[in-house]
């Protein structure tokens, strides 16, 4: 082989790659507006009014999690099955992305950190690596993360609303997961600096249960928590 013939081979290689990597990014690009469809829903949480609309607002993603399910399996068609790491970047974010909103979910339904398994069945994906396209355990770390942040963000708002009991619950279930996460040994550098930023959500929940506490609404918010039991 003449090294002309050598580089047109390399170049049908490339271009073979940058295909697949062009249909990828199709898919990505449907799946991060579903994304944004199911955040701007959620969202509406904050608001005064959404509080009383959780139930509704939490059926309402639930459907758009089974547009999510039908672009994720057009997404498998588009590679290797077995090169699953080679072209990991091109969704990890979208994919951390849905995870904390099928967790946000989760939490909002039930008041419960959902599991890695339950959150690749909301997706319909794989939980092991050997059977496909599968959740890596620090996506699901990572969208997990991104939780903590939102709950924090929804203490304070809860707080506003006159819902002075939530953020109780909040502070507690926002230490259970500081607790589990310190239990992991994490070496992934990504990873590990959005862990850090967990202290100052902690931190944050405890301003707002504190602020609770000299004014004198934990007492009331005790009682409400205890009734809601």
């Amino acid at each position: 082989m003449s090294v002309s013939e050598m580089f047109i081979s390399l170049q049908g290689v490339l271009t073979a790659d940058q295909d697949i990597r062009e249909e990828i990014r199709k898919v990505v690009q449907i799946l991060e507006q579903t994304a944004r469809e199911i955040l701007t829903l959620l969202q509406g949480v904050h608001q005064g009014a959404g509080f009383q609309d959780i139930p509704k607002k939490c059926q309402k993603a639930r459907e758009h999690f089974g547009a999510v399910k039908t672009q994720l399996a057009s997404l498998k068609t588009k590679f290797p099955a077995d090169q699953y790491y080679r072209f990991h970047e091109h969704w990890r974010f979208v994919l951390q992305r849905l995870v904390f909103l099928a967790a946000f979910v989760v939490y909002l339904e039930t008041e419960t950190l959902v599991t890695r398994e339950a959150v690749t069945e909301i997706l319909g994906i794989e939980a092991d690596r050997e059977r496909g396209f599968h959740l890596d355990i620090e996506d699901y770390l990572s969208g997990i993360l991104t939780l903590a942040s939102e709950l924090s963000r929804l203490a304070v708002n809860s707080v506003t609303a006159g819902d002075y009991s939530r953020p109780l619950r909040i502070s507690t279930f926002i230490n259970e997961l500081d607790s589990g996460f310190r239990l992991l040994n994490l070496k992934n550098d990504s990873l590990r600096k959005r862990y850090d930023g967990l202290k100052y959500d902690v931190k944050k929940i405890e301003e707002v249960v504190y602020d609770l506490s000299i004014r004198g609404l934990n007492k009331e918010a005790a009682s409400d928590a205890g009734g809601e039991k």
